[in-house]
């Protein structure tokens, strides 16, 4: 019986041991909507969960990679949020379309002007980011998430390959293979090349069809009037002998 009353307050302890555990997986996370090819654009989303059941987040500082710097930084807005973009000069100059971009986005900071993320609630922060770098397989963004109760959360430890997911990780951007974006373009090209010359056929029939039809129209005109003709002729052959026979009686 003592067995079993031990056993039991066993399974309880574990069970609460997994439910304290559990909101420790709730991190600050990142993902692209599609892919992130490198080379590339790409929007992405910072998922926010809000761990806390007494406090609501009410700030998120997400900052940018400083080994693969990101020369556009666009944020979309997001109801109830304030947002602040800062940038710094860069150490290095970056090439973008052909131009030297000496300063870009270190950091985007989110403020709630209301009550923010409640207990029970996630909310998504969008970027539009890139040109995406295409020496590496991912990025790494750093990210702090303030509460209401001034509690501070700071994703900012890099999982390592081959190791356990650190306790506090920051939020990693997994970057796809390069797009193909001449092979589309010369695709598209040629696409829109072929509906144009198959534009211009269609139109350069119609235009050749066009005197054939009015062809046709004064054929059937002349068969008409030659049709009247013969009619008339027909009319006055039967009309002159009942003429005939009429002036005969008189």
């Amino acid at each position: 019986m003592k067995a079993s009353r031990i056993a039991a307050a066993g399974a309880v302890a574990a069970s609460a041991v997994l439910a304290l555990s559990v909101p420790a997986f709730a991190h600050v996370s990142v993902a692209p909507e599609g892919e992130a090819p490198k080379g590339g654009y790409a929007t992405v989303n910072f998922k926010v969960p809000n761990e806390r059941d007494n406090a609501s987040t009410t700030k998120l500082e997400v900052t940018m990679p400083a080994d693969h710097p990101l020369a556009s930084v666009m944020p979309e807005a997001v109801d109830g949020w304030d947002v602040k973009v800062t940038r710094s000069k860069l150490d290095k100059p970056l090439e973008m379309h052909g131009k030297k971009i000496t300063e870009a986005v270190t950091k985007v900071t989110w403020t709630a002007d209301g009550r923010g993320i409640e207990p029970g609630y996630f909310q998504k922060f969008p970027l539009s980011i890139g040109a995406l770098p295409e020496d590496t397989d991912e990025l790494v963004f750093k990210a702090i998430q303030t509460y209401s109760n001034k509690d501070v959360a700071r994703w900012i430890e890099v999982p390592q390959d081959g190791q356990e997911e650190p306790e506090n990780p920051a939020p990693v951007l997994a970057l796809s293979a390069a797009s193909e974006d001449g092979h589309h373009d010369s695709v598209d090209t040629a696409a829109g090349a072929k509906a144009e010359t198959a534009s211009q056929k269609t139109g350069a029939e119609q235009t050749t069809a066009a005197p054939a039809d009015t062809g046709g129209s004064d054929t059937t005109a002349r068969v008409l009037a030659v049709v009247g003709i013969v009619v008339g002729a027909v009319g006055v052959a039967y009309g002159d002998p009942a003429r005939r026979r009429r002036r005969t009686t008189a």
